[in-house]
């Protein structure tokens, strides 16, 4: 079971989460116009720089701009490009292209969890997707991810159970309910942003992540 942990905003901070044992480790990357936490390429590339061994460099992108999308994955050279851009924003085909244009890195993608609808959805994206990543939406505003928030689990299970790629669980995910998510969708890993961020949200609170990563690894 992986541990994926979002958002790094620096080398000290990526140290910190190797040495407590994160898996995957991911940056928010784009312009900060729209969403001000998103850092530069330059800024992600410090990070990475930092990541050794074992443990996935991941670059998560909100932009439904292929173009853009492209161009911070070529001057950052993640092992994972995460898309969490909406559904009819980036589409299978989309996918089929970003792979041409990026052979050497894993495409993840974001399934929002609203409603059965969403396991036809993940469907499409089998077999072009490397992984997928599983989140919730917030109902007053439709924000997707980073929500704190979770979504209907039974549905996330039949996600796993009807693709055959990885499936990462993603949506309001902390110590205090991880071993449960863990039991009822059975994932290939499971994703913590918002439950393991400092009260105040400048970084990562890194006992916390600790914590997470310990009840993870002892789960069945």
């Amino acid at each position: 079971m992986i541990t994926q942990i979002y958002e790094v905003r620096t080398p000290e901070e990526a140290n910190a989460l190797i040495d407590v044992g994160v898996d995957y480790i991911g940056v928010l990357v784009g312009p900060a116009i729209e969403w001000k936490a998103e850092i530069s390429p330059e800024q992600a590339n410090k990070v990475f720089g930092a990541i050794t061994g074992n443990t996935k460099k991941i670059v998560l992108s909100l932009s439904k701009n292929l173009e853009e999308i492209i161009e911070i994955a070529k001057k950052t050279n993640p092992d994972i490009l995460h898309l969490a851009a909406e559904p009819k924003d980036i589409t299978p085909l989309e996918i089929k292209k970003l792979k041409r244009e990026l052979p050497s890195i894993k495409i993840m993608r974001t399934i929002p969890v609203e409603d059965k609808e969403c396991v036809a959805l993940a469907k499409k994206y089998d077999g072009l997707a490397d992984y997928l990543l599983l989140d919730s939406r917030r109902k007053k505003d439709g924000q997707l991810g980073a929500t704190g928030e979770t979504h209907d689990w039974s549905l996330s299970r039949k996600i796993v159970e009807s693709v055959f790629i990885p499936v990462i669980l993603a949506g309001g995910l902390g110590p205090d309910n991880v071993a449960e998510a863990i039991s009822k969708v059975k994932p290939f890993g499971v994703d913590s942003k918002t439950k393991t961020d400092k009260d105040d949200g400048s970084g990562k609170d890194i006992e916390k992540v600790r914590e997470f990563v310990r009840i993870v690894k002892a789960t069945k």
